[in-house]
């Protein structure tokens, strides 16, 4: 796994907000797992209320690299398939685009790991045994928990930034993998402006850093260091043999995010001998409804390497 470069979440501030008993098996409740800026930022923790098998499911809240509260009732209905087997299920919000870009986000969802693994013990799962899921924008957030490195965090006085942010697997939905090669060798979509203005992920490219001249944080439009950064934020960048097993489903009509992504991950955990398994889905394009075969293909992957 190489090294991506985070930066700390200020300080340790633990809240639950309500916790809420269902009629169909498990207790709800919100949790903040850090803040930035003066906001918090939040998971919603749905628990078994019997046989929990003391795994855990982290269930990426994102499409199009923005996530939004008001999309957790349908991750909750999902998620009831995954309780139903005993699993702990994490439905982890983090920063928006355009507000924030991807590198943000990035930071904010490995946040989350570490902040479950440090409160495994309360939470009641095996910090050895977490797994990760997302589709689309959360499939790539997913892959770069599953594929970066995660150093500590030496400047921060945080407990949480002391824990590691690896999960034991991974298994996503249609992920770029890839902003350098998307689609065709050498093609960088983040340049194509037009391209991806119309796909409304505009913000999420948009790289800024801090001025000190002016005290803000400017929009970077130097060639060199864009291209930089969309191969730090390219999961494909960071196979390494040490690598959790990572499942992918895709299907061959993607108009959005080629199966070409995927492909190209798969040769290069393959090239790694790392476990992985490209499930392809004829016919299907982008953010289908998913069915019964995509979902017991996610527990079943679990199932094996949760163990």
């Amino acid at each position: 796994m190489k090294k991506i470069f985070l930066t700390a979440v200020t300080f340790l501030f633990i809240l639950t907000i309500g916790i809420a008993q269902t009629d169909s098996g498990f207790t709800q409740s919100e949790i903040i797992y850090g803040h930035k800026d003066g906001m918090a930022l939040s998971m919603i923790k749905l628990s078994p209320t019997s046989h929990a098998n003391r795994r855990g499911i982290i269930n990426i809240v994102s499409g199009n690299f923005i996530s939004s509260f008001d999309w957790i009732p349908s991750y909750i209905r999902r998620s009831q398939f995954y309780i139903d087997h005993g699993y702990t299920v994490f439905l982890v919000l983090h920063g928006s685009q355009p507000r924030y870009a991807i590198p943000d986000e990035i930071n904010d969802v490995k946040r989350a790991v570490r902040f479950i693994r440090y409160h495994s013990l309360e939470y009641n799962i095996d910090p050895k045994k977490l797994g990760v899921t997302g589709g689309s924008a959360g499939g790539h957030l997913s892959l770069m928990i599953a594929l970066s490195d995660d150093p500590t965090i030496i400047t921060s006085h945080d407990p949480v930034d002391s824990v590691s942010a690896r999960v034991q697997a991974a298994a996503v939905f249609y992920p770029p993998t890839d902003f350098l090669n998307y689609g065709i060798t050498g093609l960088n979509p983040i340049m194509e402006k037009k391209f991806i203005r119309k796909q409304g992920v505009a913000g999420a490219f948009d790289f800024k850093k801090w001025d000190d001249s002016t005290k803000m944080l400017l929009s970077i439009t130097n060639e060199a260091e864009i291209k930089q950064i969309a191969q730090d934020i390219s999961p494909a960048n960071y196979v390494s043999s040490d690598d959790p097993p990572i499942l992918i489903i895709h299907g061959d009509a993607d108009p959005i995010v080629p199966l070409q992504q995927s492909k190209l991950l798969v040769e290069k955990l393959n090239a790694a001998h790392v476990k992985n398994e490209l499930i392809i889905r004829p016919g299907k394009g982008h953010g289908w409804k998913r069915d019964v075969a995509d979902e017991e293909a996610i527990l079943n992957w679990f199932e094996k390497y949760l163990k």
